[in-house]
């Protein structure tokens, strides 16, 4: 399988399922999950192009330590992380209520 491809496919399901749980809690779960899909996309890359983590590092890594993101052309793999949480508003009292106030 292709690189640009597997790129492609991971971008859509991530940000898809981000997308839909980005009204949670999930900051943390986004920041879990890039980290989990980087670590096995670099895994893949070891395996099929016989990598040790010395040559994944000087692949991947500017002579200063930061990692650049992994591309296949002009694919990269996004950033699930970067996607913004909202919470839902507290509304209150605008909720339309359907019965009626009697005071008794």
């Amino acid at each position: 399988m292709e690189l640009g491809y597997v790129l492609t496919r991971l971008n859509q399901v991530m940000h898809d399922w981000a997308n839909y749980f980005r009204h949670a809690v999930a900051k943390g779960v986004f920041c879990m999950l890039e980290n989990f899909a980087w670590r096995r996309v670099i895994r893949m890359l070891q395996t099929r192009h016989r990598w040790n983590w010395t040559d994944v590092r000087r692949r991947f890594a500017t002579p200063w330590g930061q990692w650049q993101p992994i591309t296949a052309g002009e694919i990269a793999l996004r950033p699930v992380s970067a996607i913004s949480v909202t919470r839902y508003r507290y509304r209150g009292d605008m909720i339309p209520n359907p019965w009626p106030l009697n005071h008794v």
